[in-house]
Order: structure tokens, then sequence, then C-alpha cells
């Protein structure tokens, strides 16, 4: 019951910060996810891969939730999207499997020092050149690529790659945030199937699992989030871009440092 009202809750904030800042909530779901499944005495030589892929499958859901609001409101520039999306799909899957097969302290090692690089920025408010543009199409599947891989090996919906990426080649960071929520629907799906993939019927997984996807946790925590998630969407529109900039910036970068220290201890 404890796990339960824990997964409800995550799910909560999940969609919350998936809606406001078009993140897709995997920076707080995965590592809550690892705390929860240590607590119940899991095997940690699959923990992180089981985080992560549920982490994954859950934005599935409260990615649509989102894309729903933000589409409402006419924010998600569907040109850069549909540039975007297929080399997403494409380095998500591909990512997503692979990532199966990487130890596991090397995926929780990896996950934080990216979240700390991401969040320093962001707080320090460092501004792109002004000459910085997006890129031509053959640009943007490369970006997409880089994308969609790094998402679903980190397990989550591309909003910390995509977001200050965007923002860097001098987007509004409003629009990068609708454009971002778009493209997690497509990377947390493929890479969730390489996940569910990788971990077919490993012989560590406890019952109620699907691979590396945990089927109480994803229920409880996609049903929560698809509650939250246009609530998230209002405030995106509503709060100061300065605002919106320091509040990603603090939560990854407290998630970061909360996870280098439990890996160093």
């Amino acid at each position: 019951m404890l796990a339960l009202a824990s997964f409800i809750a995550l799910g909560l904030t999940a969609g919350l910060l998936a809606g406001m800042l078009g993140i897709g909530g995997g920076v707080v779901i995965v590592p809550a996810l690892i705390w929860i499944f240590q607590r119940h005495g899991l095997s940690p030589e699959i923990i992180p891969h089981l985080a992560i892929g549920t982490s994954l499958s859950s934005i599935v859901f409260t990615s649509l939730s989102a894309i729903w609001a933000q589409h409402k409101r006419h924010a998600i520039d569907w040109p850069v999207v549909r540039l975007l999306a297929p080399a997403t799909l494409l380095g998500g899957f591909a990512s997503g499997y692979l990532a199966g097969f990487i130890p596991a302290d090397m995926l929780k090692a990896f996950f934080a020092i990216f979240l700390l690089f991401v969040g320093t920025q962001f707080i320090l408010d460092w501004k792109p050149a002004a000459h910085w543009r997006l890129p031509g199409r053959g640009g943007l599947w490369g970006l997409g690529l880089g994308i969609g891989s790094l998402s679903a090996l980190l397990g989550i919906g591309g909003g910390n790659i995509t977001v200050p990426l965007l923002h860097a080649c001098n987007l509004d960071l409003k629009r990068a945030i609708a454009i971002s929520t778009a493209l997690g629907f497509p990377i947390a799906l493929f890479g969730a199937v390489g996940f569910l993939l990788s971990g077919w019927r490993h012989a560590l997984l406890p019952s109620g699992t699907l691979g590396y996807v945990s089927l109480p946790a994803l229920a409880a925590i996609a049903g929560a989030a698809i509650l939250t998630a246009p609530l998230g969407v209002r405030l995106a529109h509503d709060l100061p871009v300065k605002r919106l900039k320091r509040i990603f910036g603090v939560l990854v970068l407290a998630i970061s440092l909360r996870m280098l220290w439990t890996a160093l201890m």
C-alpha cells in the first residue's frame, strides 16, 4: 500500500513537471523509482534498468495529456516536430534496447553527471550567441538522433536535452518546451519498447513486470500524471520565462547532486 501511495504521488509530481517544463517527468521518476525498488529489496543489477524502462513507459501516457493541452493553445511548432520526430524514434529505440546491456552503475553515473551540467546551465541563465539558429533538414535529423538516443538511455522524455538545445538555437523557451512536449511521446514509446525487449524474461525480475517495465508502478504513475499534466501546461504559459528557467535548473541540479551522493556512499 505504501508503494502504491508513493507511485501515485510520483505520478502527480511528474505530470505537473511534464506539462510545465516539457521534460516528461523522468528526472523525478527515475531516481524515485530507484529508491523505491531499493527499499523493496530488488536486485541492484536490475534496479536502474527497471526504473528507466518504467519511467519511459509512464511518459508515453503523460506526454499525450501534455501534448493535447499544448495543442489546444496552438503552442506546438508542428513543422519542427515533424522534422525531428523520425530521427528521435530511431535513436530512442536503438538506445533503449542497447541500454539494457549497460552496467547499472554506469547508467546511474551518466544520468547524474548529465543533469548536473543542464541544471547549472539554466541556473546561471546562460544565453546562446545571437547568431545561433536551428539547423537545416540534415542538421535537424542529426539533432533528433542525438536527442532520441540520450533520452532513451537516461529514461527521460527528452526535455532535459531538447529544451536546452532548442533554446541554444535562440528559440523562445516556451516554444522550446511545447516542441519538447510533442517529441516526448515518440522518444518514450520507442525507448520503452527497447527496454521491454532487452529485459524480456530476465531471471532477476520480480512478478508484475514486462521486460524492464513494472506494471503496477506504470499504472499508478501514468494514471496520476495524466491528471496534472494540463495544469503544468497552464503554468508554463502563465509564469515568466526567467522563473521557468530557474525552476528547471534547480530541479535537475538537486536531483543530480542527490544521485551523485548516493553513488559515492
